[in-house]
């Protein structure tokens, strides 16, 4: 069973769509997952000055590099939002709250922090997410398959 995100109850409500603090869930361990980019399998750029189709490319990159090591969306307990453009706020909230309403149907969503920087690794790149997942340690997933 892949761990889900379960925020800190108590905590002062969000200005947004992200949690105040996720414990890591017991049985889990940590995956760290570096900034993922608008590139196809190939490392190619994609998507280039069209910043919604970044957003939903960093997403699913995200998404398969999550899934690639045995977790999924909902053990994403972290992320961390660069964008290069202050003006893109503003569309970033709206393009993730559509994807959200499927990555995160249950309305339980990762802790966030978006951060406007100067540029990223490559001037075509708008926007660049890294994240923090729980995945199932490797003693709970032997213990899932033995007990």
């Amino acid at each position: 069973m892949a761990p889900s995100i379960t925020p800190v109850p108590g905590l002062s409500p969000t200005v947004g769509l992200y949690s105040q603090a996720v414990p890591l869930p017991v049985d889990t361990t940590p995956l760290f997952i570096a900034g993922q980019l608008s590139v196809d399998a190939a490392g190619e750029a994609i998507a280039v000055g069209d910043f919604e189709g970044q957003v939903r490319t960093v997403f699913a990159n995200l998404e398969a590099v999550v899934r690639g090591s045995g977790g999924a969306m909902d053990g994403v307990m972290k992320m961390t939002t660069f964008l290069v453009d202050p003006d893109h706020i503003a569309r970033f909230y709206e393009e993730r709250e559509r994807l959200f309403q499927e990555l995160y149907a249950d309305g339980t969503y990762p802790a966030n922090t978006l951060l406007v920087v100067e540029r990223l690794v490559r001037p075509e790149f708008l926007i660049e997410i890294e994240a923090v997942a729980a995945v199932a340690s490797p003693d709970a997933t032997t213990r899932e398959s033995h007990g």
